[in-house]
């Protein structure tokens, strides 16, 4: 999911670092925007399911085999793929039947924002279905909220210190990747459309589509024990491999 969010975004906004190009043709606009919405609202949605996960991982150990078979994870991931699809397919219906003033997009990637600017006709409907849109944002919110709640209470009922590290350490990660995507979409998508200007919202939107999407890997992967032994061969051989060069040098 973030391959397929990073390089719908990335690619795009390095061209126009390399070219010193700072719009987008409207073709490739509207495109990007139906890729960009499509995954991530799949992936709010897979932040919700991947809390319930680890609060039944954590609170229901017991029946966690019972209830997250292998049927019950395909049915989540349809799920929020199915529910991503449903939600942003009305409004992008009404966008693809816009008339656009200009055929060129002030931004390095297609946000809804500067579309709808650039439309010559009335957006009203295609902003109430948005805003209904970013509902999912806090359903999303609302469960990892409920799921870290249940978990804080219930590692709290546990006697010993390490206990409660372990435990919450396997919560770690996710709960970073969360706090800093629902804190960058939160500000872009769920506050009132006024106050900033375009180039501050340029600036936060590069978390959300950059930032975060290429911190995903070394964040979840690291905490893994067998990674970090990998990485630190990895290093060690490069080390040596220096080391060697620089003594046939010498």
């Amino acid at each position: 999911m973030d391959i397929c969010f990073i390089n719908n975004v990335a690619p795009g906004m390095l061209n126009g670092f390399v070219h010193n190009v700072v719009h987008i043709s409207l073709e490739l606009c509207l495109t990007q925007s139906f890729i960009y919405f499509l995954v991530g609202t799949a992936e709010f949605l897979l932040f919700a399911v991947m809390s319930f996960d680890r609060y039944l991982a954590i609170c229901r150990p017991l029946h966690y085999t019972i209830i997250m078979h292998r049927q019950m994870c395909i049915r989540l991931i349809a799920g929020v793929w199915l529910g991503s699809f449903l939600t942003i397919a009305f409004p992008f219906v009404l966008i693809f039947n816009l008339n656009f003033c200009n055929n060129l997009i002030d931004d390095f990637f297609c946000d809804l924002q500067p579309l709808l600017e650039n439309s010559c006709t009335d957006t009203t409907m295609i902003e109430l279905l948005s805003a209904v849109g970013v509902c999912s944002l806090y359903i999303s919110v609302i469960i990892t909220i409920i799921s870290y709640t249940k978990i804080v209470l219930e590692v709290l009922k546990i006697d010993s210190a390490d206990g409660r590290v372990k435990t919450l350490s396997t919560c770690s990660s996710h709960a970073v990747v969360v706090t800093l995507i629902y804190s960058s979409c939160i500000f872009l998508y769920a506050k009132p459309s006024q106050g900033h200007g375009a180039n501050f919202n340029k600036e936060i939107a590069i978390l959300n589509t950059v930032v975060v999407p290429l911190l995903n890997p070394f964040i979840y992967t690291l905490r893994n024990q067998t990674v970090r032994k990998s990485f630190s061969n990895i290093l060690q051989i490069e080390k040596q491999k220096m080391l060697k060069c620089f003594y046939t040098v010498c």
